[in-house]
């Protein structure tokens, strides 16, 4: 225990007097500090004994001792030691009354008594409660260390719990929750995942200090992982502030459990490497050599259907190229599937891809739908609910993600051809994700929507327009009628309030104007897609 006034006061060979401030001889002492200035308040930091013989002092005017006595309280001195038989034989009143009406403790001691045995004595008892706290502290890591060895992060926060009297949490990449200790706690560390995930924002190594989620809560939160994006975070509830055992014992769990995140992460990159050969083989048709390389790590995931996600950042090439490879909004993503896939058990392969990040998650299962939430709430960050502008310069941490089709593993080629397509697409768009399915059942219109469509189709229909504004003739109304009549003479003309031989005649000026020949299948298409993109505009 630290050392207090009241022990100092029952100290037989330094035989003090409590003269008065009775009620404060429990706290406790930093340190023992003689001096005769008239205000020492600057060279105090608090916590101190401060001993004094008043030679500087006018120790018996009332006025001048009250504000002796309030400056010294206010600068945190614990307690004034007043030598008698110096300069006054017994201590002055005014003195003696200025420290009951602060409540500073006052303590007389006596003239064979020196300043330098109770310097000694404190600085003694400080010594050895410095060393109890070692001690407690080396013994403290001992115990996590073998709890982590044992029970793993698990046995660790129960010990740590322990330890600091109070309740400790582990959180995941993302802010969730992964393990609490004791039980009760759970709770109250779901209602921090906001304070943490503010903290990941920080540069690692980071920590903070909260107020919990109940009114007794004093609640510290520690990054943890070696990387410059923190692979987990620490949290701490206690009643008061952490003694100096329950600090080592923190910084020990800290350690251990970033050794452990550490580890994890090498193991998570092993995986991926093997995750990584996986993919290669069933992208090149081999689906039984991919079963027999995934093991028992993958093996689970090939046996049902699975979507494949392909997911990149929003600048163009260009620009992507100069950014980081797995940059924070790929990490992010990664981040929020695999957090989703550990809660709910199931396999999932994350193969960074150079600019790319490749997800294969099971169809229906929690990472896939971490996947959507995450898209989902990016959308909201970024004002959708309607049409965006196309990505195309767009910061190079904007995410687009395309979302393949339920497969198995025969068709996974077929599924990540699927996953790019739709990543095209979210990019045209301006979406952060795009779902193969939804593709096929909208319409082809939309994808018309692109500045180089629109050119190809400005420059083919040029012509035709420039034709229509000298006023001889409806070119453009009359193609558009008569390709959209499957080339039916009749129809388009009724359609246009013209008779079959006026259509016809026009057709032939089309055909003239543009040098081709509306018989061409491939020009009918063609001109078709450029009359829709122009009515798009």
């Amino acid at each position: 225990m630290p050392l207090t006034l009241a022990s100092l006061a029952q100290h037989s060979a330094l035989r003090l007097t409590v003269r008065a401030g009775e009620d404060g001889l429990d706290v406790p002492v930093r340190w023992a500090h003689a001096s005769e200035l008239a205000d020492p308040v600057p060279y105090m930091e608090g916590g101190e004994l401060l001993l004094i013989t008043a030679l500087k002092l006018d120790a018996e005017d009332p006025a001048a001792m009250r504000r002796y006595v309030k400056r010294l309280v206010e600068a945190g001195v614990v307690g004034l030691g007043f030598a008698v038989g110096v300069h006054y034989e017994d201590i002055p009143e005014a003195l003696v009354e200025a420290a009951r009406e602060e409540g500073l403790p006052l303590l007389e001691v006596p003239r064979r008594t020196p300043f330098l045995a109770i310097s000694k004595a404190v600085s003694a008892a400080v010594a050895a409660d410095q060393y109890r706290a070692v001690t407690a502290g080396f013994a403290a890591q001992r115990e996590l260390t073998r709890q982590t060895l044992t029970g793993g992060p698990e046995g660790l926060l129960a010990a740590l719990a322990t330890q600091v009297d109070g309740w400790a949490a582990l959180y995941d990449a993302s802010g969730a929750v992964v393990a609490t200790a004791p039980e009760w706690a759970a709770r109250r560390a779901a209602r921090l995942t906001a304070d943490v995930r503010r903290l990941r924002e920080r540069a690692a190594p980071a920590s903070s200090v909260v107020a919990g989620p109940e009114d007794d809560d004093r609640v510290e939160l520690h990054t943890l992982g070696t990387g410059r994006r923190p692979r987990a975070a620490l949290a701490v509830g206690t009643a008061t502030a952490l003694g100096t055992a329950a600090r080592y014992a923190v910084h020990s769990a800290v350690a251990l459990l970033t050794l452990t995140t550490e580890r994890s992460r090498s193991l998570h990159a092993a995986e991926q490497r093997i995750g990584a050969a996986v993919l290669r083989m069933l992208l090149a048709g081999e689906p039984d050599h991919a079963r027999a390389v995934a093991g028992l790590l993958y093996g689970g995931l090939l046996d049902a259907p699975f979507r494949i996600i392909v997911a990149e950042t929003g600048a163009a090439p260009a620009a992507r190229a100069q950014a980081e490879p797995n940059g924070d909004a790929l990490g992010a993503l990664e981040e929020a599937v695999d957090s989703a896939a550990a809660r709910s058990g199931e396999a999932v392969l994350v193969v960074p891809d150079g600019e790319r990040l490749v997800v294969l998650a099971a169809d229906g299962g929690a990472a896939v739908a971490a996947c959507r939430d995450h898209a989902a709430a990016l959308e909201a960050v970024r004002g959708a609910g309607g049409a965006h502008e196309p990505l195309q310069g767009a910061d190079e941490d904007e995410l687009v993600v395309g979302l393949s089709a339920p497969v198995g593993p025969i068709a996974a080629s077929a599924a990540y051809k699927q996953a790019g397509q739709a990543l095209s697409v979210a990019r045209r768009r301006g979406r952060v994700l795009v779902e193969h399915e939804q593709m096929a059942a909208g319409s082809v219109v939309p994808l018309l929507a692109d500045d180089a469509v629109r050119a190809f189709a400005d420059g083919l229909l040029r012509p035709l327009n420039e034709h229509d504004a000298t006023g001889r003739g409806d070119l453009v109304a009359s193609l558009r009628a008569w390709l959209s009549r499957h080339g039916q003479w009749d129809a388009a003309a009724a359609d246009l309030g013209v008779h079959r031989h006026t259509l016809r005649y026009r057709m032939r000026r089309v055909e003239e104007i543009l040098g081709r020949s509306l018989d061409d299948p491939d020009v009918r298409m063609e001109l078709w897609l450029a009359l829709k993109a122009a009515s798009s505009d």
